[in-house]
Order: C-alpha cells, then structure tokens, then sequence
C-alpha cells in the first residue's frame, strides 16, 4: 500500500457538529461523530465528524479474528501525520466492537447479535473541533495523487461560513411506558437476580452485570433522536454513528480504554449509580450516600480489581496503578462512582493487544470474568450486541479512545434497542436492582421521537 498524505485546512472557531453533519455528511452512507462538545473538557476536549471513501468493516465472529484484522490494517497505513494533530486525532478506524466478540478473548458466542458483532470505518475524511482552542480542522487522508481529497476539502472550505450556525430543531416526544417494553419483565429479571445470588452463595463468582433489553418500535429519524438524547443526557461519550440502516446513539459516561503516544492505557470502569434530585441540598445527600455506600464500593472495589488483572496482562511489571478511586461523578440524570486504573504498556503490545486483553468490559460482566459470563449466558434470553461492546477509534499513530456502549440505542429499521443491567453481588436487594436498572434505561430513552 502506498505512503499516505495528510492533507489539513484549518478553520478558526469550534464549529457546530449539528451544522457540519447536515451541510457535508448527511447524505453519506457511513458517518461517524464522536461527540466532545457538552462534557468536562478533561475526558474529551474534541469532537470529531466524518465519512470514508473505502468499504466499511463489517463483520461477526465467524468471520475471524477482527482485532488482528485491523491491527495489520493500521500497521498497512503509513504517512506522515502533521503535528497538529498529533494530541487530537490524526486518522484511523471509527467503530465499535459489540459484546459477542467475547468469544475472541475466551468467552464463547451463545447468541448471535442482529448486528454487525463489529463495524469499523477507515476514517479518510473528517472535521477535528477543538473546544478547548476554538479550533476546528477539514482533514483528508490520501494517496498523494487522489484528486478526491481536495475536492472533499474545497466542498468543506466552502460550507465553512454556515457552519457556525446550528438550526437544530426540538423533535416531538411522546411518552412512553418503558417497563411495558422490557425484554425480561419485572418477574423475569427478579428471578434472574435470585439465580446470581445462588451462584454468589455458591462461590461461582463474586459479582454478576446481569442486563435486560428495552425493544421498542424504530425510529424514523435517528439522527434527529440523537439531538434530543444528547440534550437531555450530555456525556463525555457521547458519539452517532450511522451505516446503511443501522445507526448507534449513545451518551455513554464510561471510558473503556484510552492508550497515549507514550503507551500509557487507562480504564474509568463506573460501579454505583443514583437518580438526581432537582432540589441541591438532596442531591448533595445523594451523592455521598452513593459515595458511601458499602455495597456500592464493593461493587466498584471488584470490578477495579479484575482490571488491574486485565491491565497487568499487557503493562509493564509495576506500573499499574489506580491514581483515583471511587470518586463521585455527576450528570444531568445521574450520579456515578467510578475509579481511574492505568498501566503502561509493555513495548511487545499495542493498543490492540489492549483492547482484547480487556474485552469485554469488566463493568460489564462481573468478576470473576470467564465464570460470570458463562453465568450470564445462562440468564439473558438474546445477544446484547453493541450494548456492552466498547466504541471509539483507533489510531494510524497507535492510540485509542474507547467507550463502554451503555446508555445506548440501536436503532435499525425493524425497532430501537436500548440495553440496562447492573452488577449482582451477595448485599444486592433484588427490588433496588431491577429499579436502577430502570433507571438507566430511561437515561437512555426518556421518550421516543415520533
């Protein structure tokens, strides 16, 4: 394969996404946006809109191994990266692994997901929106001698003058009975949590994410369910993608995975979650009952522990470490207790020898992982397919950031599939779980667009 060129036209202000996704990607087949722009700056400061010109990855796990698939894609891209972006997002691969590639990192392939198990696009054409610098960057990466690319890059100069202006428009909501639309109901999830619990007491395994699905009829326009999602539920990951008739929405708070340029992985697993109060004074009260909280730290304190051991896999002997521990984090719907677990890499890994030593997210199954998953196979009645999955990019210069798919809708033409679980362990009061449960599906899906 050729030597790529980079090729960057810089734009001063941070651009609307909303304005940029209707002027220059909604008639494309494959877009993505990993959306920075309603969150803390210090977990994402950018955003980053864009198409391909190449085929899409698209495959399931009887197709082989897909992490080694793009570990030899990227190692193929080779060019020289500008500086400028170097600590934002210099190209490389956009998509999602779904949970069922479980069964690539020792977990077996129970159900088979609707879904693309995983759905990768070779990102040659995006928008970086700095926040924190007012800055937004029109990238193309090509062959020198592709004449497309600077075509793509005139069209972009070109709409730049409209792109500060955002016309969003507020979709119509109708209500909507969320529990009436379960996948397990309230008897079905409650007799599953009583089957963690005996396999708990039995010692099989010390924590179970035990999830249900919300199957709801499709959504006409999914982007314009996306606007209203991440309104009402800003988070730092929040991210559209959309392929073909399949389109993801999420407004995930969790990191999965982050590796630096200096080989440096991070994991935020989140374990604990309480409603908001609009009064401050409770909401204060909230929040540090959550913090405080025995059975909520020991759910947290597991979890940490299993991915140290995932982390340790593949980081140097000695540098794992945890530099933040339970710490309250608070969004528009939620509290949250998560923890910072980093390593640095050993110099014979990369980033995707990472990913599938932590795949799938250990927030996501339990501790210890193997049993628990086997467990979970068990008790859930479908795939969770891109739910429990990790979203994000991959870099042609050898980072990632990855989310954990939680607050998330699937939506493809047949229904919109909105995935909520939460973690088992012996203190659990069954009544408590099924209702948090709840609750994080309707931080996902308050309503429906009509």
């Amino acid at each position: 394969m050729p030597a790529l060129t980079w090729s960057v036209r810089a734009v001063d202000g941070a651009l609307s996404g909303e304005t940029i996704y209707r002027e220059l990607l909604a008639d494309e087949p494959a877009v993505f946006w990993l959306d920075g722009s309603l969150t803390d700056r210090g977990v994402r400061r950018v955003s980053v809109l864009g198409t391909t010109t190449e085929e899409v990855i698209v495959r399931d796990v009887a197709d082989g191994d897909v992490f080694a698939e793009l570990r030899e894609l990227l190692a193929a891209r080779q060019g020289a990266v500008p500086a400028e972006l170097d600590e934002v997002f210099s190209g490389g691969y956009v998509g999602y692994f779904g949970y069922e590639l479980k069964a690539l990192t020792g977990g077996e392939a129970v159900y088979q997901a609707p879904t693309p198990d995983a759905l990768w696009m070779w990102a040659d054409r995006f928008v970086v929106i700095d926040h924190d610098e007012d800055r937004s960057l029109l990238v193309a990466v090509h062959p020198p001698e592709d004449s497309t690319a600077a075509r793509w890059l005139d069209r972009a100069e070109s709409c730049a003058a409209s792109w500060w202006m955002s016309g969003q428009a507020e979709p119509a909501v109708a209500a909507l009975d969320l529990e009436a639309h379960l996948e397990q109901d309230r008897e079905t999830y409650l007799a599953g949590i009583d089957a963690c619990m005996a396999a708990l007491e039995a010692g099989e395994t010390y924590e179970v994410c035990l999830t249900n699905r919300v199957r709801l009829p499709a959504v006409e326009d999914p982007f314009e369910f996306y606007l209203w999602q991440r309104s009402r539920n800003p988070a730092p990951y929040s991210a559209f993608l959309r392929y073909g008739d399949l389109a993801v929405a999420s407004s995930s708070p969790e990191r999965f995975l982050t590796v630096d340029a200096e080989g440096w992985a991070e994991c935020r697993p989140i374990k604990g979650t309480a409603p908001r109060s609009a009064d401050p004074a409770q909401d204060q009260l909230v929040a540090k009952a959550l913090a405080e909280d025995e059975k909520t730290r020991a759910e947290n304190l597991m979890i940490v522990d299993l991915i140290r051991n995932d982390l340790g896999r593949v980081s140097e002997p000695g540098t794992v470490q945890v530099p933040r521990l339970m710490a309250v984090e608070s969004y528009q719907t939620v509290h949250q207790l998560v923890t910072t677990v980093r390593g640095r890499l050993r110099a014979d890994v990369d980033a995707l020898d990472a990913v599938r030593a932590c795949f799938p997210p250990g927030s996501m199954t339990g501790a210890p992982k193997i049993r628990t998953m086997e467990l979970l196979d068990e008790l859930e009645w479908s795939a969770r397919g891109v739910y429990s999955g990790a979203l994000g990019y991959l870099t042609v210069d050898g980072r990632a950031d990855l989310s954990v798919v939680i607050r998330t809708a699937v939506m493809t033409p047949d229904e919109t599939v909105v995935g909520a679980g939460g973690a088992i362990v012996l203190d659990s009061d069954p009544a408590a779980e099924y209702d948090e449960m709840v609750l994080k599906a309707t931080a996902t899906i308050q309503g429906r667009t009509e």
